[in-house]
């Protein structure tokens, strides 16, 4: 009983503040030593077809996911008000289920790119497959603790986010995390681990908000040479 509270203790108190103070450090640190590495790198430049049908679906399941996640966390009582019709909470797990394919959908898309566009292949750092995997094993957990635990939308107001307030207040109580399945465990560290490699990889481009590009028209390329050189 001891073991698996010090257990809990370290992956979801110590663990926690350690991350944050590592991202904090971090970015601050990479924005003042390689400003002009604030970017996703991107390389659609290179190929610009697979590029569409992955990034964009995985950045709007994404985006539409963290914000539901966001705004549970900030109105938990307003959600549970909504969730307390179960027409109305079917429609909000429906469609987090939803952008949470969407999400993995592209994901796959994106790696797919990755491995068979030869230009892209030479680009991508083994740091990149570490965050590739990582956003695989956290979307497919999440659609995961969807299927298999669902009402998510409801636990999580009435049991993480008093979880997360109590980090936020550094007075941290894992009575509201300790009996969670393994799965809902185990997405949480995972989650922990991405925002703690975040500075560190294309990951920090979030900070700058480039989502523009999701709704703007495809960009084309074309490349000069001078008259009489090879290719």
């Amino acid at each position: 009983m001891t073991t698996l509270y010090d257990a809990n203790a370290l992956l979801f108190v110590v663990m926690p503040y350690t991350v944050m103070l590592l991202f904090f450090v971090g970015t601050i640190m990479r924005y003042f030593k390689a400003p002009f590495s604030y970017s996703s790198l991107s390389s659609q430049f290179l190929e610009n077809q697979e590029h569409f049908w992955g990034l964009v679906p995985f950045h709007y399941g994404i985006v539409v996911v963290l914000l539901g996640h966001i705004v549970a966390f900030l109105i938990p009582r307003q959600i549970l008000l909504w969730n307390s019709r179960p027409l109305r909470l079917y429609v909000l797990e429906i469609s987090a289920l939803i952008f949470g394919l969407l999400a993995l959908v592209g994901l796959i898309g994106a790696m797919h790119r990755r491995l068979t566009v030869s230009l892209i292949r030479c680009v991508t750092s083994p740091l990149d497959w570490v965050v590739l995997c990582l956003l695989l094993f956290q979307i497919g957990s999440g659609i995961y603790v969807a299927v298999f635990h669902p009402w998510g939308s409801s636990w999580f107001a009435a049991a993480m986010t008093p979880y997360l307030w109590s980090l936020v207040k550094f007075a941290p109580d894992i009575g509201y995390i300790a009996q969670a399945p393994l799965a809902v465990k185990l997405h949480v560290v995972f989650a922990y681990v991405v925002i703690g490699i975040a500075p560190f990889t294309r990951l920090v481009h979030v900070l700058v908000v480039p989502n523009p590009y999701l709704w703007r028209k495809p960009q084309v390329v074309r490349w000069y040479r001078r008259p009489g050189t090879t290719p």
